[in-house]
């Protein structure tokens, strides 16, 4: 058996003690319904406020990185095309660690 197999196997059999465990909770009263609701809308109140916070600094960094972009531009503008190169450059790394950032932020575990 090749290791992808082994692998595979091994995970198909984790599943399968896994489910017993979720099978044997118990019935849920109301008050464990209203704690897990509340628990529920203060996840979501954490998700959204993390959200907002890391789109607010994705904003204010890609608006630094063009705002110096444009002057340094205005300085020198012989080095225009190398500055403009590097400004969309670091301005996709930002955009792809804000998109990571989301990703984190609003997976409900």
């Amino acid at each position: 058996m090749n290791k992808f197999a082994r692998i595979a196997v091994l995970c198909f059999v984790i599943l399968l003690m896994a489910s017993p465990v979720f099978a044997q909770e118990g019935e849920a009263t109301a008050a464990d319904m209203a704690k897990a609701r509340a628990s529920n809308s203060l996840i979501f109140l954490g998700s959204a406020f993390g959200a907002g916070l890391i789109i607010i600094g994705a904003g204010y960094g890609i608006s630094k990185i063009g705002s110096c972009a444009v002057e340094s531009m205005a300085r020198q503008p012989e080095v225009a095309g190398n500055i403009q190169t590097a400004m969309i450059i670091s301005a996709a790394l930002i955009e792809g660690a804000t998109f990571f950032a989301l990703i984190v932020c609003l997976i409900r575990f």
